[in-house]
C-alpha cells in the first residue's frame, strides 16, 4: 500500500473510526485530521485529536510502517516536535522525537472495498479509469469541479506566460508572436513553431513587415524549408527560388542559423494544417498588424480578436499546400477552430495576466468573458468524454476537461481528483456513515 493512499483514508476519514487506539487502548477520536502539507515538514498541520478525554492539538504523520519515521530521519528534525498522532498500517516501531517524546501510533482498520478501488483506478488500462462509474457522479458535482480545474489551467497558463514575459524582458508584443506561433503548429508541429519563433524573434521581422515576400522569405528559410532538399519537386517553382534568394541575402545580412527542414512534419494532418500553409498565415498577421496585442486590448469581443488574429496566406498559398506541387484554389484563411484555440490558450490568459500584473480587473474580466463568448474546443481529448457521454459546451468546460486528462486522468492522480475522491469513497461498506463524507468540498 502506498503512503499517498494512507494520506487520502487520514484526511477524509475513511477508516472505522472506533478502531483509533493507542498503546494502552485509550480510545483516539479525530476532532480534525487538520490540514494537508504537501511542503517539507508533517503531512498534515494543526490536527486536532482527543485522547482518553484530553484535547490535543499539534500535526499529524503518515507513514506504511512506523519504523519510516527513523527512515525519514524524523526523529533527528525538531519540526517533528509538535507531532501528536501517528498515523500507519504497520506499527513496527515506537516514534520518538528530536525532544526525546513519544508519539502515539494508531493503526486503522480500513474497508477493502476503498483499497480495491483504488487499485481498480490506478491499475486501469483505460485513458479515463473511471469512465465505466463516472455516471455515478452527479451533473452539479461535475460541474463544479469543471469550474475549479478551468481555473487550475488558467493558473497554469498564466505561469508559462510569465516565463515567456521575463525571457523577452516584458515585450507584450514579442510574448504573443511566441506563443500564438506555438499554436499554428496544428498540434504535431508545435514545438517547432516556438523553436522558430525563439530564433527568429518579431523585432526583426517587423523590420520587413512592409515587404511579404521578404517576411515569408524569413520565415520559410529560418525554417529549414528553403534547402531543396525538402522539397524537391520545387526546383523549378519560380516562387521557391524567389524566397531562396531574399533568404541567402538576409541570412548572410543578420547572420542567421536556420532549424532542420527534416523537423516537420507533414504526415496525418489536413493539408489546410500543413506547417507551409500556417507560416504563410503567420507571416500575414506578421505584416497586416504592427501592435496586435495592443489592438486586443482595446478589442470588443470574441468575433473582433477573431478578425484581428485572422490573415490569409499569401496567393500561391491559396493554390499550394507543399512547394511546387499545385491544388485546388481555396481562401488561405486560417478556420474559425484554429482561431478560436489562439484566443483560449494565448489571448485569454494573456489578458488574464496582464490585468492582474497592473491591477486592471477589467482585463481579467475580458478574459473570462473570452471564454464564454468562444466554442468549446474540438479535437482527441474532447473527443474522448465525449464518448463516454461528458460533452463540453462552452470553451470554459473544454479547457477544463483538456486540464483533466493531462494533468490528472493520464497521471492516475485520482486521489486528487474530486470525482476519483468520490468513487473511491463510495468503495465503503454500506453501513459506513462515511458514503457522502466528499460532499462536503463543494462549499470549501
Amino acid at each position: 500500500m502506498k503512503e499517498e493512499f494512507l494520506h487520502f483514508v487520514w484526511k477524509h476519514r475513511l477508516y472505522d473510526s472506533g478502531s483509533l487506539c493507542d498503546s494502552q487502548g485509550n480510545r483516539i477520536e479525530v476532532i480534525s485530521p487538520g490540514e494537508y502539507n504537501r511542503d517539507s515538514g508533517p503531512d498534515f498541520f494543526n490536527t486536532r485529536i482527543n485522547i482518553g478525554g484530553t484535547s490535543w492539538a499539534g500535526n499529524a504523520e503518515v507513514h506504511v510502517n512506523s519504523s519510516d519515521w527513523y527512515r525519514h530521519g524524523h526523529h533527528h528534525d525538531n519540526a517533528y516536535n509538535n507531532v501528536v498522532v501517528h498515523f500507519v498500517l504497520n506499527n513496527d516501531r515506537p516514534a520518538i522525537t528530536a525532544g526525546g517524546t513519544g508519539v502515539p501510533s494508531v493503526i486503522p482498520v480500513i474497508s477493502p472495498g476503498v483499497y480495491e478501488k483504488y487499485l481498480s483506478f490506478t491499475g486501469n488500462p483505460l485513458l479515463i479509469a473511471c469512465q465505466e462509474e463516472i455516471h455515478r457522479v452527479d451533473r452539479y458535482f461535475l460541474t463544479h469541479w469543471l469550474t475549479s480545474l478551468a481555473i487550475e489551467r488558467l493558473q497554469s497558463k498564466a505561469a508559462a506566460i510569465k516565463d515567456t514575459l521575463k525571457e523577452t524582458g516584458n515585450d507584450w508584443e514579442e510574448s504573443l508572436y511566441r506563443l500564438a506561433a506555438r499554436y499554428f503548429g496544428a498540434r504535431v508541429n508545435t514545438d517547432n513553431f516556438e523553436m522558430l519563433a525563439k530564433s527568429l524573434p518579431l523585432k526583426l521581422l517587423r523590420k520587413h513587415a512592409d515587404n511579404r515576400m521578404q517576411t515569408e522569405a524569413l520565415l520559410f528559410g529560418m525554417a529549414g524549408m528553403l534547402s531543396g532538399e525538402l522539397f524537391r519537386e520545387a526546383v523549378n517553382d519560380e516562387y521557391f527560388r524567389d524566397l531562396t534568394r531574399e533568404f541567402r541575402v538576409l541570412r548572410s545580412k543578420y547572420n542567421l542559423v536556420p532549424m532542420h527542414g527534416w523537423l516537420w512534419k507533414f504526415h496525418r494532418l489536413r493539408p489546410a494544417g500543413f506547417p507551409t500553409i500556417r507560416l504563410s498565415q503567420l507571416a500575414g498577421l506578421v505584416c497586416r498588424r504592427r501592435g496586435l496585442f495592443s489592438a486586443i486590448l482595446e478589442a470588443s469581443g470574441a468575433e473582433e480578436i477573431r478578425d484581428l488574429l485572422d490573415s490569409p496566406a499569401s496567393p500561391y498559398w491559396q493554390e499550394h499546400y507543399t512547394f511546387g506541387t499545385k491544388s485546388g484554389r481555396r481562401t488561405g484563411h486560417a478556420g474559425r477552430d484554429t482561431l478560436d484555440v489562439i484566443t483560449i490558450n494565448v489571448i485569454v490568459p494573456m489578458l488574464f495576466v496582464y490585468g492582474d500584473s497592473r491591477g486592471n480587473r477589467r482585463y481579467c474580466d475580458m478574459a473570462v468573458s473570452l471564454l464564454e463568448e468562444s466554442g468549446p474546443e474540438k479535437n482527441r481529448i474532447t473527443a474522448e468524454w465525449k464518448k463516454i457521454g461528458i460533452e463540453a459546451g462552452l470553451a470554459s468546460e473544454s479547457q477544463a476537461l483538456n486540464h483533466l486528462l493531462n494533468e490528472y486522468c493520464r497521471r492516475r492522480r485520482c486521489l486528487e481528483c474530486r470525482i476519483g475522491q468520490k468513487l473511491i469513497s463510495q468503495g465503503l461498506t454500506p453501513s459506513s456513515t462515511h458514503n457522502t463524507l466528499l460532499e462536503s468540498q463543494l462549499t470549501e
